[in-house]
């Protein structure tokens, strides 16, 4: 049973409670089409490896994780020489000296992401859009605000965690990064969990987890399943970006399902 806190959380993000039906009563009580006896057994199945995942101490960052299979070569040579990345001021001065790619040639400024340098939880979504171009700060709009409602709801602040995206640069029209732009950013990513040594990873999006897991496979199949980001021992929860239950809000219910897994992982 929620009590009013969480109830009033679950309403602030969108989610609408569920109750159980008698058996004089056949009817929905949500209009979501996501069943939540399906939701449970995502979640049972799930259960097993949290105990594992959870109890493993923290590891230094083991090296890259593979690529996607899309994905293309780095150049040999690069215009733009990256130092030993071994610190966050050394980290935040390089991406924003950063002119690897075409994207660094078009954004308004470089945005290496905010918050606990030392958190329990880091999260990583996509790029910036154009709220966080101009602020230089990850998910600032619309979809940061429901982002920090879906956080308040498990009782966790945004100040607790660190922020960032898989490439630091906004996209144009924020168009998907390609694969190469990805690769050219992805040192500064693995420098900043290695600097975090986060105790969970919450992945945010198919770009996200694509680029983090090295698979090809549906968000909706990559939610059902508990992960680990290649080379390490960190656990990698996957969820629905913001911005898509912005627009399909029925997949809110999934997301709190998602919600709840983490906050358990992060016990």
């Amino acid at each position: 049973m929620l009590n009013s806190r969480q109830q009033q959380c679950l309403q602030g993000i969108g989610v609408r409670l569920w109750r159980k039906r008698s058996s004089a009563d056949a009817s929905p009580v949500a209009d979501e089409t996501v069943a939540e006896p399906a939701v449970a057994e995502v979640i049972a199945a799930a259960a097993t490896q949290i105990s594992e995942l959870t109890t493993m101490t923290r590891p230094n960052l083991a090296g890259e994780g593979p690529a996607p299979d899309n994905a293309t070569p780095v150049p040999e040579t690069q215009a733009f020489e990256i130092p030993t990345l071994d610190n966050w001021d050394v980290i935040t001065d390089t991406i924003h000296q950063c002119d690897a790619c075409e994207l660094s040639r078009n954004c308004t400024q470089k945005v290496p992401g905010v918050g606990d340098r030392k958190a329990d939880l880091l999260i990583v979504g996509e790029g910036p859009g154009q709220d966080e171009d101009i602020r230089g700060e990850p998910f600032v709009g619309r979809s940061g605000q429901l982002l920090d409602r879906m956080l308040a709801a498990i009782g966790i602040a945004r100040e607790q965690v660190y922020i960032t995206n898989i490439v630091k640069c906004r996209p144009p029209n924020n168009r998907d990064p390609r694969s190469d732009e990805t690769q050219h950013c992805r040192v500064f990513l693995d420098a900043q969990i290695k600097q975090i040594a986060p105790k969970v990873i919450l992945s945010v999006g198919r770009v996200s987890a694509h680029n983090l897991l090295g698979s090809n496979l549906p968000v909706g199949k990559l939610i059902q399943q508990l992960h680990q980001l290649p080379g390490t021992e960190i656990p990698v929860k996957v969820t629905y970006h913001p911005a898509y239950l912005l627009r399909s809000p029925a997949a809110k219910a999934i997301a709190w399902q998602d919600l709840k897994l983490l906050h358990s992982m992060l016990q």
